[in-house]
């Protein structure tokens, strides 16, 4: 029986969700597996992966084949590097302790390298609420001028309005005094 590790799709239409299985080739994507070995869920940034990582090796040192998003999700984790060292380790190209060494190595820089994508994901977002804030304060700013604006030119017709009437009631008020 040939052994794949695969993606099982699950989630809503639009908003996938996916496990990662190991399960006999002839078995449809979303069918029998053979063993559940993590979570994928691509809709966060960056992706977040739940990985059993000893599992996952297990199955990868009994010769299951992973798919090629498979095949990229263990090299993101350094599943396929640790089987890469413990292969070196058994042909006695170094010790077993120096092959954790370079993996704990690789780990914490892997881990650095996240961080710092998160880091930067999080300012980017801060800036953007920021100038997103400045544009709406300015345009707050524009309305509020344009409104008092409005207000002063309406204050103005009105006192012109008043003007005109007092003016229109006091040649009334001469005619009528020179008639008597």
């Amino acid at each position: 029986m040939a052994v794949k590790i695969r993606l099982a799709r699950h989630g809503k239409k639009g908003f996938a969700f996916y496990h990662i299985v190991a399960a006999d080739s002839r078995a449809p994507r979303d069918g029998k597996f053979i063993e559940k070995l993590g979570t994928y869920n691509p809709n966060t940034n960056p992706a977040t992966i739940d990985l059993n990582f000893e599992k996952a090796l297990g199955w990868l040192l009994k010769g299951a084949q992973p798919t090629d998003t498979c095949r990229a999700i263990l090299s993101y984790k350094g599943v396929l590097y640790k089987k890469h060292l413990l292969g070196g380790v058994a042909k006695g190209a170094f010790t077993e302790t120096e092959a954790e060494a370079r993996f704990n190595k690789w780990l914490d820089a892997k881990n650095g390298k996240i961080e710092a994508k998160s880091n930067k994901l999080a300012s980017d977002a801060k800036s953007a609420e920021k100038t997103r804030l400045a544009a709406e304060a300015k345009v707050k700013e524009e309305r509020a001028k344009a409104i008092a604006e409005k207000k002063a030119a309406a204050e103005a017709a009105a006192k012109e309005a008043e003007q005109a009437e007092e003016a229109a009631e006091a040649p009334a008020e001469t005619t009528e005094s020179a008639a008597e």
